[in-house]
């Protein structure tokens, strides 16, 4: 595929840019325009887009010939050869078959009869001397169906255009015949619709050779006659005998060649006519809109540039086999983790900090002050199973006898067991921190990714130290609650006494609920999930927790309140999540099966996260509201025997709630002290052991481990990063390199400046027949008259009557004026070519219809006056007769 010498000149610029692009990874989509052609039936279209390409290939003939919209795609390859999406998988090497196929393939969607079809043909042609273009051949405009064409065929053929040409990266080749009137192209008028400023459009004028003889087409190619922003070109395509006879393109543009030279009307412009010319345009047009993309694109690099600096800085004078550099970098890893790691910890500030979630300092606090209270909480007050465990305590040491008094052993048998059970949450909490300080350890580490060994080794050494003082932390905490269960300080100065406690027994309610008073404990936001569809859903509240009530609120301004539900009786339970929301959900009941909120049995609440959850619940156990237990209901029938048995025996009543007071009042200073000492014990034994051992220990166990040059062997993948990273650094620079040389290599042109095409805007244009070369171009007038605001009237003679307008008559010779555009320069007019006979003939015939011309008009002014004259209509030329 050859003879587009143009765009084989890009096709080196732009795999230039391809391959610097390739190198650095990066998808590069210049997405040039696309061509398409537009015209009637048999205007050339085909023609053009054939010798555009440089190839002969697609169906020719009379009539409509092209009934289905071809999609040629230019791909520019290494070897020549067509496909069809039609046929995968088939390559075609002859062009005479792709023609063929093409025949073949419009004759099986639209039939033998001339019918049509929107369905396109995808042809891809593979070459090295084509760009990556798009080009479109569409079906010629038509009015009258034939054959199996529909009704209204000429619609359809419109919608088939517009599809295609109201893409705005679409360049319009509006094909018009010369023999044909121009001002009622509809190539042209279609054009005019999608492209009103005309900056896509391209006149083609096609046919020259077949005017009629006397005839031509030279003001409409020097854009005087129905201008184009962007102009007329002129060619001559080869004939149906040329086809038929096999005359390849190449003589084809030599004969056409050929003729712009030795015709009289066309040789001046010959330089800007023929199908070279026509390519030139359009390999413009593809180098302007290279160099458009050309900006953005290196505003792209440069950023990437930018961000690639920071990270090649250490790279550039980086050697893997120095040893004194691994030295360094490992002295300057663990300087690093011990400033991470403390940071971490104390939240002193760091360049990344996690802002989607809880972590380091911030995380084991939560541990500490909620998670950790929460577990004891839960623990501590499960009030029906504490006083049936002090119920059976009491009785057990009476034996056989009736206790008059109560019981001291009980007192100390139950206080025992519940300090016991403070183990577990306290081991629980170690377990927390632990798993905490682990993260923390794999964060701190992920800055030497690049040295695997010394990461690993590394997480080891500081993961051993933890492992090792977390059991020697979980050892001294069993210590401290066995201290805790060797001597009961019934002395201590918190603690009730015997007879404080029976006289608040005496006083007390059995309801086992000890209020705070209506204090606010809680405030935020949670959503509500069990409410009706004809209520809104599921939807978020602004929530009040006191230790008496909960009430939600329709924000946070707290003006609207939606409810307010009583604390009394209510427990938590915990509800699987749901299938279609990542929310975590839990639940208000009663345990006696009682409505909690209008007909509901249960409140159904949920946040974000669980930490949101467990803080809620912490809070709700502040409130009284304690979770389900799943031996719940077996101990509410063992409390109820024991209810009825109490009931019968008032003495051990109260000998249960004295002791309830009493084991309340010692487990509460049990409880603070626990809750003070084990943070501290971890904070102690962990936590600020591990930060000694990082900062003063970590190195010596490191250069103990092993060899310090394997330990600072790079990572397979890291080297690869290494090397893409400089490798993209410098294609980087190789294309802003690259781009700045096809900005010199190239030049841009601009975009002519708007013309005056009123003449497509409007449906009632005046035919206007082909200009003859000698006497005067009808139609040239009318494009040459001023607008009617810029035109002074004629001068009103002394008879008060206006005389008619005469129009201009040029000189023999003389080109035809030429309408300017306001506010742009007058166009240029290029000198008149042709030979010396022939403008020595055309300035006799201009001079005898001049001469004419003056006797008439004498006569009718002199001989003649004709009475009230109207103005002359601005919008009409003068015709040079009277109605």
């Amino acid at each position: 595929m050859s003879g587009n010498t143009g765009m084989e000149q890009l096709i080196p610029i732009v795999n230039k840019l391809q391959d610097a692009f390739t190198q650095l990874g990066v998808h590069m989509q210049l997405d040039l325009p696309q061509i398409a052609v537009v015209g009637g039936q048999s205007a050339g279209k085909s023609s053009v887009l054939e010798n555009f390409v440089g190839r002969d290939f697609l169906p020719r003939g009379s009539g409509i010939v092209t009934r289905r919209p071809l999609i040629l795609q230019l791909i520019n390859s290494s070897t020549e050869h067509a496909e069809f999406l039609h046929c995968k998988g088939k390559k075609f090497v002859d062009f005479d078959e792709v023609r063929r196929e093409i025949e073949a393939e419009t004759d099986r969607v639209t039939g033998s009869n001339k019918g049509i079809s929107n369905i396109p043909i995808n042809l891809r042609v593979y070459s090295p001397n084509v760009l990556n273009l798009t080009l479109i051949d569409l079906p010629g405009l038509t009015k009258v169906p034939i054959g199996d064409q529909p009704v209204d065929i000429e619609a359809q053929i419109k919608g088939m255009i517009f599809q295609f040409i109201k893409r705005d990266n679409c360049l319009i080749l509006a094909v018009t015949p010369a023999n044909t009137d121009l001002a009622n192209s509809d190539a042209l008028k279609l054009a005019k619709e999608v492209d009103p400023q005309g900056v896509r459009t391209i006149g083609v004028i096609t046919k020259l050779d077949l005017m009629d003889e006397g005839t031509d087409a030279r003001d409409i190619l020097e854009n005087k006659l129905l201008p184009l922003r962007r102009g007329y070109i002129g060619v001559v395509n080869r004939s149906q005998k040329d086809i038929e006879g096999r005359k390849d393109i190449k003589n084809a543009l030599a004969a056409e060649r050929k003729f712009f030279l030795s015709h009289p009307s066309y040789r001046h412009l010959a330089d800007r006519l023929g199908t070279p010319y026509l390519q030139r345009v359009l390999n413009q047009q593809l180098t302007n809109h290279i160099r458009d993309t050309l900006p953005a694109l290196r505003d792209r690099l440069q950023k990437q540039l930018l961000t690639l600096e920071k990270d090649v800085d250490q790279y550039k004078h980086f050697r893997p086999d120095d040893p004194a550099i691994k030295t360094k970098a490992m002295l300057q890893m663990i300087q690093q983790l011990q400033s991470d790691f403390e940071r971490t910890i104390e939240g002193s500030g760091s360049a990344q900090i996690n802002t989607n979630e809880l972590s380091g300092g911030a995380k084991i606090n939560r541990i500490f002050h909620e998670r950790f209270p929460f577990e004891i909480v839960k623990m501590e007050f499960d009030e029906k199973e504490l006083r049936r465990e002090i119920a059976f305590a009491i009785r057990n040491i009476h034996g056989i006898r009736v206790g008059l008094f109560t019981p001291d052993m009980a007192f100390e048998a139950i206080v025992k067991k519940q300090i016991n059970r403070l183990k577990e949450p306290s081991l629980k909490c170690v377990d927390l921190v632990v798993q905490e300080l682990s993260n923390v350890v794999r964060i701190c580490t992920d800055r030497m990714a690049r040295y695997p060994r010394l990461r690993e080794e590394t997480e080891r050494i500081i993961t051993t130290h933890v492992r090792q003082r977390e059991q020697l932390c979980k050892d001294q905490l069993i210590l401290l609650v066995d201290c805790e269960l060797a001597y009961m300080n019934t002395n201590h100065e918190d603690f009730i006494g015997f007879a404080n406690a029976q006289q608040s027994s005496e006083n007390s309610v059995k309801a086992g609920r000890h209020t705070l008073g209506n204090q606010v404990i809680r405030k935020g936001y949670m959503c509500i999930h069990n409410l009706g569809i004809m209520k809104g859903g599921s939807r978020d509240y602004w929530f009040v927790l006191t230790s008496e009530s909960i009430s939600w609120f329709k924000d946070e301004e707290e003006r609207e309140k939606k409810y307010m539900l009583p604390l009394d009786g209510l427990k938590l339970r915990d509800l699987e999540q749901s299938f279609m929301s990542r929310r975590h959900l839990f639940a208000l009941f009663n345990p006696e099966g009682r409505n909690v909120y209008k007909d509901y049995k249960q409140l159904e609440l949920s946040c974000e996260t669980q930490d949101d959850v467990d803080s809620w619940k912490a809070s709700f156990l502040r409130a009284g509201v304690y979770p389900e237990r799943a031996t719940e209901q077996a101990n509410g029938e063992g409390e109820g025997g024991t209810e009825n048995q109490s009931s019968m025996d008032p003495q051990l009543e109260r000998q249960v709630e004295t002791i309830r007071n009493l084991v309340d009042s010692y487990m509460k200073i049990v409880t603070k002290t626990t809750r003070d000492l084990v943070p501290k014990a971890i904070m102690m034994l962990i936590i600020n052991n591990a930060k000694d051992f990082i900062n003063g220990e970590l190195l010596a166990h490191l250069y103990a481990s092993g060899d310090q040059s394997s330990m600072m062997e790079e990572s397979p993948e890291e080297a690869q990063k290494r090397e893409e990273m400089l490798r993209m650094y410098h294609a980087c620079k190789e294309a802003l390199r690259i781009i700045g040389d096809v900005s010199m290599a190239t030049v841009s042109t601009p975009v002519p400046p708007p013309v005056k095409s009123d003449w497509l805007a409007s449906g009632e244009n005046p035919r206007l027949s082909p200009p003859s070369p000698g006497g005067p171009r009808r139609g040239v007038a009318q494009s040459m008259v001023p607008p009617a605001s810029s035109r002074a009237p004629p001068p009103v003679p002394a008879g008060g009557r206006p005389a008619p307008a005469i129009p201009n008559r040029p000189g023999p010779g003389a080109p035809p004026p030429v309408r300017a555009t306001p506010g742009l320069p007058p166009p240029l007019i290029p000198s008149r070519g042709g030979g010396l006979q022939q403008r020595v003939g055309q300035a006799a015939t201009q001079a005898a219809a001049n001469a004419a011309m003056n006797e008439m008009m004498d006569a009718f002014r002199i001989k003649r006056p004709v009475p009230n004259i109207p103005p002359r209509i601005p919008d009409r030329p003068y015709s040079g007769r009277l109605n």
